[in-house]
């Protein structure tokens, strides 16, 4: 089964275990995404279009990690001016691992669930941590 995602402006044909790369978004690597905005989802004759979206239907995907595409270099010269001029640009992206593509309005799995729960709550416990012993480094500092 495939189906047609769009995020970030673009349109992607996934299906389950793909690796795409897609503009960036929010999350830490192992979270899990959804991508409710699903143009098309099936199989052959039993592909199912949405106008614009397909009502209930619903791609999981795990966050793999984050980074910047090939910088882009912008060159512009103006003949016999003596004049050019060159800017570069690398554009973030994030790679996903399409999971799971659901229908009817169906939930993600709990292994996908329970994943994001843990994940969500390492990222609640860390900088709780972290923050104590900065205080009271600057407190033992003062003193």
């Amino acid at each position: 089964m495939f189906a047609v995602i769009k995020t970030g402006g673009k349109q992607y044909r996934v299906a389950a275990n793909d690796v795409i790369k897609v503009e960036k978004l929010v999350g830490a690597a192992g979270d899990t995404v959804e991508f409710v905005e699903v143009l098309a989802v099936g199989e052959g004759e039993n592909a199912e279009i949405g106008a614009p979206f397909v009502a209930g239907a619903v791609v999981t995907a795990e966050v793999v990690e984050h980074g910047r595409n090939k910088t882009v270099i912008a060159f512009k010269k103006r003949r016999r001016q003596n004049s050019r001029r060159a800017r570069g640009h690398r554009q973030h992206h994030t790679t996903v691992r399409i999971s799971e593509i659901l229908t009817g309005g169906a939930k993600p799995s709990k292994k996908a669930a329970v994943k994001a729960e843990a994940a969500a709550d390492a990222a609640a416990e860390k900088p709780a941590k972290k923050a104590a012993p900065k205080k009271a480094a600057a407190v033992a500092e003062s003193e």
